[in-house]
């Protein structure tokens, strides 16, 4: 037991008294006195060297008496030093008193919160400043309490929340882990709950800590860091427009972003996606196909709303950065196109001959243009739709969505369709959520990129170490899988048109050259597009960072973490290597915190910690040039559903 306790009667209590003067009593009728060893004991005009010494004595006086502690009032002199500083028990002042009426006719019904912890405590000290002297001493120390004392695991202070644990609920949430799944992780982790000191709720409070810090500062932040990005991180690239000292518009790509799209940029799709911030800011990803016939992203942007000045003023910030336009660009239909098509009867999207025949005349790539429009028209006229306005808008734009009309464009045939875009729309989905701060949003696009970009190094290494079993003797299958370059100016041209939609000869090639005793494939038909080293033979990314010393930090962190567990993996089956494990590691604590100043009694998240989080190398901005958008309404961003708070419905 860390406490003990005098019981002092100071009389009875009468029935007839109100509920709020009956607790007074009952509680007046105890004091408890903190089981602290004397030599711990403070006393009046002890002397400190200062103040943060002196409030960290108090901290550790508290946590062993079994209470918890908070900074209240102090006073300064002329010069702003700190006269008098007031450090009292959690429990001390009074509670604020709150009416609650059942019967209201507002429509808004209150719980009535029971629960306080204010009941006048009047345990407390109070340190004075030494005048002339950094120094501070004892004024007053009032030792009894009126409640009764907690065991020390109990305490508030303990369930305080290190830096790794913030970092830990943080990095989680790039992964769409929320504080609940993350404290249900932890414990899982530590092997159980009892070993997770701070709650639930807790874990909770850190985003509100957060948002707290940021507030209005977000977007004024997240320019700042693009553009620090952009100073300090070789061949950065960032883009914004602001409206009326609004954030707007913002494009942004990097070094990885920029090869990509110069050896992958030929047929390039984006479409928007929504709900990944809190003010529904359109997020739209560009995507690429890689040599692994796999989605790649060579951009994106955040757009404020869908009008089309937005739409082209991300387009010329994306050809900006790029330096060259693509061969082909897909993007999804028109919204009002789309809403058109609600208006076409069920019965026809559910006719199996019709979807069958209308699909198959869509995407004939062989068929002559003017075939296809004869066909388009028995079509129509089979079905009665003449006169359906969806079908006429359709065919009068039928050079843009129609393969046969763009099948002349090199590469056309890797991308048919928005399809790309929509599963890398749900893949940044699955990292993103639509309470986030921008700058929470730009960590979890960071974390989405570096999953997508260890696939591609994966698959890199998996081609590079592949052997392939050859299916004939033929050596032109050997020089195939080699890929060698000769110099070769044979000329090959087939129907199909399969190299120039795919970038890939076809079989009939392939056939027609092995007839023809031909043993190696000309030059000009190994498009450098699909060679497995087309990315690392002609890029060395550097990696210099915004802050070395941040990412030397971060190195030794990991170290530090690796070689942990390998010693703690060595010892776990040995209980005398274990015990003497953790000897070492108290002894090692004991040594590093002799010297450590506890960041104190802070009743809000401090704003370089905050930073240090969120990963943002620059320190919160004083001043606000660029202010945060209004929450926007767009097509893909839902229906609010939430229920008004009381304060908005007492407003109204």
């Amino acid at each position: 037991m860390f406490y003990s306790c005098i019981i002092i009667l100071d009389g009875e209590s009468s029935s007839s008294v109100h509920d709020a003067q009956y607790f007074d009593d009952i509680i007046g009728e105890h004091v408890y006195k903190p089981d602290v060893p004397v030599q711990l004991i403070p006393f009046k005009g002890l002397i400190f060297k200062s103040l943060k010494l002196a409030i960290r004595m108090y901290s550790e006086y508290a946590e062993i008496g079994g209470f918890d502690v908070r900074l209240s009032t102090q006073s300064r002199f002329d010069n702003k030093i700190i006269k008098k500083k007031h450090v009292i028990c959690n429990c001390g002042g009074k509670q604020k008193k709150k009416s609650c009426d059942t019967l209201g006719t507002s429509g808004v019904r209150r719980k009535r919160n029971s629960n306080s912890r204010a009941i006048s405590c009047q345990a407390k000290i109070i340190f004075e400043s030494v005048y002339g002297t950094p120094d501070y001493k004892v004024f007053q120390f009032d030792e009894l309490h009126n409640h009764p004392l907690e065991k020390r695991s109990d305490l508030k202070k303990v369930r305080q929340m290190s830096y790794s644990e913030n970092e830990f609920i943080v990095h989680a949430s790039t992964s769409k882990i929320g504080p609940t799944m993350a404290h249900k992780l932890r414990a899982s982790l530590r092997g159980g709950y009892e070993f997770v000191k701070p709650k639930v709720v807790d874990y909770k409070n850190l985003r509100r800590d957060i948002n707290r810090v940021i507030v209005y500062k977000d977007a004024q932040m997240i320019v700042n860091t693009m553009n620090d990005r952009r100073a300090h991180y070789p061949n950065y690239s960032f883009e914004f427009n602001c409206q009326d000292d609004v954030l707007d518009c913002m494009f942004w790509a990097d070094e990885m972003e920029k090869a990509y799209y110069a050896e992958f940029g030929d047929v390039i799709s984006f479409d928007a996606t929504f709900r990944t911030n809190k003010y529904r800011m359109v997020f739209v990803p560009f995507t690429a196909i890689n040599h692994h016939k796999k989605s790649i992203t060579v951009g994106s942007g955040l757009l404020s709303n869908e009008r089309i000045e937005s739409y082209s003023w991300l387009l010329k910030a994306f050809l900006k950065t790029h330096g060259k336009e693509p061969t082909l660009v897909l993007t999804d239909q028109d919204a009002t196109i789309k809403q058109a098509v609600e208006n076409i009867s069920d019965d026809l999207f559910t006719n199996t001959d019709f979807r069958k025949r209308f699909s198959k005349l869509v995407w004939d790539i062989n068929m002559k243009s003017d075939v296809f429009e004869v066909k388009w028209g028995l079509l129509m006229k089979e079905f009665n739709l003449e006169d359906t306005r969806w079908f006429k808008d359709m065919f009068t734009i039928r050079d843009s969505w129609i393969p046969r009309y763009f099948s002349d464009i090199p590469m056309c045939g890797l991308m048919k369709t928005t399809s790309r875009s929509e599963s890398m729309n749900s893949f940044f989905n699955t990292y993103s959520e639509s309470e986030n701060l921008l700058l929470n949003f730009m960590m979890n696009y960071a974390t989405a990129i570096q999953k997508q970009r260890n696939t591609q190094r994966e698959l890199d290494r998996a081609s590079k170490k592949a052997s392939y079993k050859m299916q004939t003797p033929r050596e032109i299958e050997l020089q195939a899988l080699k890929v060698e370059i000769k110099d070769e100016k044979k000329e090959i041209n087939c129907s199909c048109e399969h190299f120039k939609r795919m970038g890939v000869l076809c079989r009939h090639a392939f056939t027609i050259m092995m007839r023809c005793g031909v043993k190696e494939i000309p030059e000009r038909y190994i498009l450098k597009r699909w060679r497995k080293d087309v990315i690392s033979r002609n890029y060395r990314f550097s990696s210099v960072q915004s802050n070395s010393g941040d990412c030397e930090n971060v190195k030794l962190v990991n170290d530090s973490y690796y070689s942990f567990e390998s010693c703690l993996d060595i010892v776990r089956d040995d209980k005398k290597r274990l015990a003497l494990f953790a000897e070492k590691q108290q002894m090692l604590l004991k040594e590093f915190e002799s010297d450590y100043i506890s960041p104190g009694l802070k009743s809000k998240t401090d704003g370089e910690v905050v930073c240090k989080l969120l990963g943002v190398t620059i320190p919160i901005p004083e001043e606000i040039n660029i202010d945060v958008p209004e929450v926007q309404s767009n097509k893909g961003s839902g229906i609010k559903k939430r229920i008004p708070s009381a304060d908005k419905n007492n407003k109204q």
